[in-house]
């Protein structure tokens, strides 16, 4: 869903870019509360995670395709104000090094894809946890719930922005029918990706999902016929606790490096939901070439590398790379700058 250059208008543009960097600046100040020794060196892993899954294009109708927007995974693993922070991120790696996403759009890419779906999921995503069963399961079930409205919600926003601010004459009732219906489907590979991520963290290391912290539930022990609570487990030596962390993040960060390298070759080919609602609706005919269109990474190849497979590898594992060392530098910058009488977040686990 990343707007090109051309499709908003030059003000429209400018007051999105003015309430990103609202929106971003609150983001930095809530993710020092958010961040801490466990959660920090995920939240670069989890941005890069991001970037890798974005490349993986999978078909949802006929001729159309869909991508990870991330807002609701980045949200649940680290938190609402890390998760703006990190898609953030990945949109800023994406248009300036492969020409993804109008730069004078970077706004209205931010506000879309980084902030409705990160807040749209989690207010979501804390609402069920409200309601259901205090277990490992209802986490995985709220994330897979929240992924998927998160999408059409992004796609509502989109619409209401293009509504305000687009270059072309189409009915709005024509662009909302169009982008709700195929983002609904979109929304569903989002959910599925988002739930078998978040399950499959917390299958390992609970603590370090940050929507499941608060939703302790003591374990029970049937004694003379009574159910009574389990003592609660040790927790682990400092040590242990540090090389469970680093093959968490190694374990991540080789998942991601495989899909962008590898995987991602065989990702559809087929244009996104936008890209043909876009082409269906007549809303790219103002579309304007992008500025960084002879970057040496354009359009995820490698300049001069004429072997397609080689071209799109080795810029999926250039952006994986830059994406983490950039996500990570911010994140360790935010951590730093952190108030030393700020409460540490509570290190609970489900």
């Amino acid at each position: 869903m990343h707007v090109p250059d051309g499709f908003i208008n030059a003000p429209v543009s400018a007051a999105a870019g003015v309430v990103a960097a609202g929106a971003v600046a609150v983001s930095l100040r809530g993710a020092r509360r958010e961040l801490d020794e466990r959660t920090a060196p995920l939240a670069g892993l989890v941005a890069a995670f991001i970037f890798a899954v974005q490349m993986l294009n999978f078909p949802v109708a006929a001729g159309t395709s869909g991508h990870l927007l991330g807002g609701a995974l980045a949200a649940i693993l680290v938190g609402p104000y890390t998760g703006v922070l990190c898609v953030t991120v990945v949109l800023l790696m994406q248009g300036i090094l492969f020409a993804d996403g109008g730069l004078t759009a970077l706004g209205v890419n931010v506000l879309d894809m980084g902030i409705v779906t990160t807040v749209v999921a989690y207010a979501l995503f804390r609402g069920l946890l409200g309601v259901l069963p205090r277990t490992r399961r209802s986490v995985t079930v709220a994330s897979f719930v929240a992924a998927l409205v998160s999408v059409p919600a992004a796609a509502c926003a989109f619409t209401l922005i293009y509504w305000i601010g687009g270059t072309t004459d189409i009915p709005i009732g024509k662009v909302f029918t169009a982008m709700v219906g195929v983002h609904v489907l979109i929304g569903i590979g989002e959910a599925v990706i988002t739930a078998l991520t978040v399950g499959a963290v917390i299958a390992v290391r609970p603590d370090l999902v940050h929507g499941a912290r608060g939703l302790t539930s003591s374990l029970k022990l049937r004694v003379d016929g009574e159910l009574v609570d389990a003592p609660a487990p040790q927790p682990a030596a400092p040590a242990v606790a540090a090389r469970s962390h680093r093959g968490i993040w190694a374990a991540g960060l080789v998942t991601a490096l495989v899909l962008a390298g590898f995987v991602s070759y065989y990702a559809s080919a087929n244009p996104d939901g936008l890209e043909k609602v876009a082409a269906d609706q007549g809303i790219d005919k103002k579309t304007e070439e992008h500025a960084a269109k002879d970057s040496p990474l354009a359009d995820y190849g490698v300049k001069d590398v004429s072997d397609a497979r080689l071209s799109g590898g080795l810029a999926g594992v250039i952006g994986v790379g830059a994406t983490i060392v950039v996500g990570s530098g911010v994140f360790y910058v935010v951590r730093r700058r952190r108030t030393p009488d700020a409460p540490a977040p509570e290190k609970e686990s489900v």
